[in-house]
């Protein structure tokens, strides 16, 4: 007796297993809202309702979940990251963030490439950076993030801002690593950047 061929059945298998697969991973998907609320929790109040929020309508794809009017963006990336993380940061970055995640999609993972790519295309002129520029962010462990109260607890925030090739002699901040104080991260690059680390 002939065995039928086992390609025909994985075939079925797979075609009735891959919707529950689809609709298990939408279910893992926070709402909308929800993603909104968190992703918004950098900035002070009185900007958070006039956000642009991009969040997760799949794990697939980073989009936008809400168009704002006040120039700021605000990311959901705790979604996809095993931490909790959101940022927040003025629409003049775009470009250089939205860079950095086209070529981490790409499969270039490594900071120092993605730098070092982004840095060649601002040089070239490629990539325009703002001359100035804020980001603000949260990153804990996800448990301290309730997403049925919207409240974080024990995270501290964390202020950047950007101000391109700057160096400590050019604006007086120290490239030395201070806890409670203003230091300045990549000097002389496109992506310097002075710190202000926040209290819990």
């Amino acid at each position: 007796m002939r065995l039928p061929s086992a390609r025909p059945l994985a075939v079925a298998l797979i075609a009735t297993i891959l919707p529950g697969v689809a609709q298990a991973q939408a279910v893992a998907v926070p709402p909308a809202a929800e993603q909104i609320a968190a992703a918004v929790l950098p900035l002070s109040p009185e900007l958070r309702d006039g956000a642009t929020v991009m969040g997760y309508k799949s794990k697939d794809k980073l989009e936008i979940l809400r168009e704002g009017k006040n120039g700021m963006i605000c990311l959901a990336l705790y979604v996809t990251r095993p931490d909790f993380h959101v940022a927040c940061y003025h629409k003049g970055l775009e470009p250089f963030m939205a860079r950095g995640r086209e070529l981490r999609s790409q499969g270039i993972t490594k900071l120092e490439a993605v730098d070092s790519a982004r840095f060649a295309e601002v040089k070239s002129g490629k990539l325009k950076m703002p001359a100035q520029g804020a980001l603000f962010s949260l990153t804990g462990k996800k448990e301290q993030f309730d997403p049925k109260t919207n409240k974080v607890t024990g995270i501290a925030p964390l202020g950047v801002v950007y101000v391109p090739f700057a160096t400590p002699e050019s604006i007086g901040i120290s490239a030395n690593p201070s806890v409670g104080g203003p230091f300045l991260m990549f000097p002389g690059t496109p992506k310097a950047h002075i710190m202000i680390m926040g209290k819990m």
